[in-house]
């Protein structure tokens, strides 16, 4: 299976360029992202007086809201049927392509991975921008299966059925403490120059995980 993230970001300038293909949804993230746009200065006073009280306030009703997380496919494959808009099916087709032949918590990991970038301020901000990011050129997206030239099918219904519970349970708030923050995977069986500068924060299943020097990411 396709994976190895392209990404080989020696810098900030060169961050976008190297991912080959086997970044996340926080929305306290995002909310401070639209924040700057609204408020400009006065957003700088709120988080002096309030940023901490904030994320207190959201982020309790996220984990209200979504169960506590079991890696198990029998866990999984009881919860309800899951849909969703373009956020989640871009997350559940990523994660289908991406790691359809890795464990459950191998998936959930990936999963993490693509949300940590949404929350990092080096990645767009939404999981369809963070996903497509650099489509169109061949081989030089950011997971490979967006631009190999190959048609992408679902053939495996129930796997990917799976895979949208875990793509719901992660945009609803499911905690992201497996990867350590990281930004970056790629299979075992691979070693792309940028996992020479990048640390290690996970190694799960078949896959290295890595956090880009700079990323900063809202783990919740």
């Amino acid at each position: 299976m396709a994976a190895i993230i392209v990404a080989g970001l020696l810098s900030v300038s060169s961050a976008q360029a190297e991912m080959t293909g086997s970044h996340s949804n926080d929305p306290t993230a995002v909310l401070d992202r639209n924040l700057v746009e609204l408020f400009g200065t006065e957003k700088k006073a709120l988080k002096q007086v309030g940023s901490q009280r904030l994320k207190q306030l959201i982020r309790p009703q996220l984990r209200r809201n979504t169960p506590k997380v079991q890696y198990d496919a029998n866990w999984v494959d009881a919860r309800p049927a899951a849909k969703g808009g373009d956020e989640w099916q871009c997350l559940s087709e990523a994660l289908y392509f991406e790691a359809r032949g890795e464990s459950v918590k191998g998936q959930f990991a990936v999963a993490e991975v693509i949300l940590n970038r949404v929350a990092s301020p080096l990645y767009p901000n939404t999981v369809c921008g963070v996903i497509h990011q650099g489509t169109g050129k061949r081989y030089q997206c950011q997971f490979t299966y967006t631009c190999d030239g190959r048609a992408e099918v679902i053939n495996e219904k129930r796997i990917y059925e799976r895979l949208g519970k875990i793509a719901k349970l992660m945009l609803d708030g499911a905690p992201r403490k497996l990867t350590n923050g990281a930004t970056h995977y790629h299979t075992l069986s691979v070693s792309p120059r940028w996992a020479r500068t990048f640390p290690r924060t996970a190694t799960i299943g078949v896959h290295h995980f890595y956090r880009q020097p700079g990323a900063r990411t809202v783990s919740n």
